[in-house]
């Protein structure tokens, strides 16, 4: 095991936390709103063969980021995989792809929470904004223990949340759940959305350096991360269902279902929207402020502020439903899974072992996750009807 030494040291539920907070977001808020237009076998077959390709994914990144002493996505490609005159050029325009993408799915959490407060308390979507990102961002200004802690609090009022939501849709009235073969359009749409949801791979560099290199919690946390991670896209998906039946909007999952239920319920929903936006909103702007902090060297503070202004600038100029800048921003972050498999396949013969992964990082379950990233990035692309 390698002596990784990182910001602060994770406990293992807070490790397993930042996999769970990282996915428990924009995207699985989306989920029901693609599930409504395909049936319950096609949820169900869909989120268990993208658990098992993530939990490989996201350890061959771990093992990426360990090979390196914890280091982020650029500063792994800059190691292995860009190399020649051209490596400055190709460098900085993965820093800017890779931050453009993390930069849009942070504007999408506060056009999410914006929605919230404003179904909520009716405030202007301006004001609500600036109001989350006040609250979002003063977490992660203060380091990466408080954004564990700040996670590892949320997960659990979150799965708090989702039980009592769970009992009031039972004791509701109930719509008929969506069956029948819809296409594979609406199911290549929603194959990409649950894995933008399960994916926490820009923060599993943040497990590795938390865990500091150790490969049992590190494998423990991912596969617990994203093992909570797909009950809790089930459970949302198919209360939103039975709660909302079709009538789910681009808002986000609870905030349709607060909207159907009323009362007390209503307000559970909305707590358990700004939680999971919230989640969202410390891990991507932790690493993203790594990412700038690792590229440009100006120190963490400065840093956190360029990772995290732009991103309510974006947010201001209401370009994209909540779901559109979700859809948007996993289109870049996927195909970026492309680099990072190819510099992976690089370091793992650099290094003549696999601690992390084992034979499930071999070339042919490389080939597979690449054809999985691949074919998720045409799904955010296409509409569903």
């Amino acid at each position: 095991m390698k002596n990784i030494q990182g910001e602060s040291k994770l406990t293992f539920f807070e490790a397993t936390s930042i996999i769970v907070g990282h996915g428990v977001g924009s995207g699985i808020l989306s989920v029901p709103f693609l599930a409504a237009h395909n049936s319950v076998r096609e949820v169900l077959l869909i989120a268990g063969f993208c658990y098992l390709f993530n939990v490989v994914l996201h350890l061959i990144i771990a093992e990426l980021s360990y090979n390196n002493q914890g280091a982020q996505f650029i500063s792994c490609l800059d190691a292995e995989l860009f190399s020649g005159k051209i490596k400055s050029i190709l460098t900085w325009t993965a820093f800017d792809t890779l931050g453009l993408s993390v930069i849009v799915n942070v504007s999408a959490f506060l056009t999410g929470a914006a929605a919230v407060f404003r179904s909520w308390f009716g405030l202007p979507d301006a004001l609500g904004m600036l109001l989350f990102y006040v609250i979002g961002a003063g977490v992660v200004f203060i380091g990466m223990k408080l954004v564990g802690i700040c996670e590892k609090i949320a997960v659990g009022s979150m799965i708090g949340v989702m039980v009592i939501l769970a009992g009031a849709t039972f004791l509701s009235d109930m719509s008929p759940l969506p069956s029948g073969w819809h296409g594979f359009r609406n199911a290549l749409a929603l194959f990409s959305m649950i894995s933008f949801s399960l994916s926490a791979v820009m923060s599993t560099p943040q497990v590795v350096k938390g865990l500091e290199g150790d490969i049992q919690k590190i494998r423990g946390a991912i596969a617990t991360g994203l093992g909570l991670n797909v009950g809790l896209i089930l459970l949302i998906t198919f209360i939103t269902l039975l709660g909302a039946g079709k009538d789910i909007s681009e808002d986000g999952a609870l905030v349709d279902l607060a909207a159907h239920l009323g009362g007390w319920v209503s307000i559970l929903g909305y707590i358990f929207t700004l939680l999971a936006l919230a989640t969202s909103f410390w891990a991507n702007t932790l690493n993203l402020r790594d990412i700038v902090h690792e590229q440009t060297k100006w120190g963490l503070k400065t840093s956190w502020l360029a990772a995290s202004l732009p991103c309510l600038a974006i947010a201001f100029f209401g370009v994209s439903t909540f779901v559109g800048f979700t859809r948007f921003a996993s289109i870049i972050q996927v195909v970026t899974g492309v680099g990072i498999m190819v510099a992976y396949n690089l370091s793992r013969r650099r290094c003549g072992e696999s601690p992390l992964v084992g034979s499930l990082g071999t070339l042919p379950f490389q080939i597979l996750v690449v054809a999985c990233t691949l074919l998720a990035s045409v799904g955010a692309m296409l509409p569903v009807k």
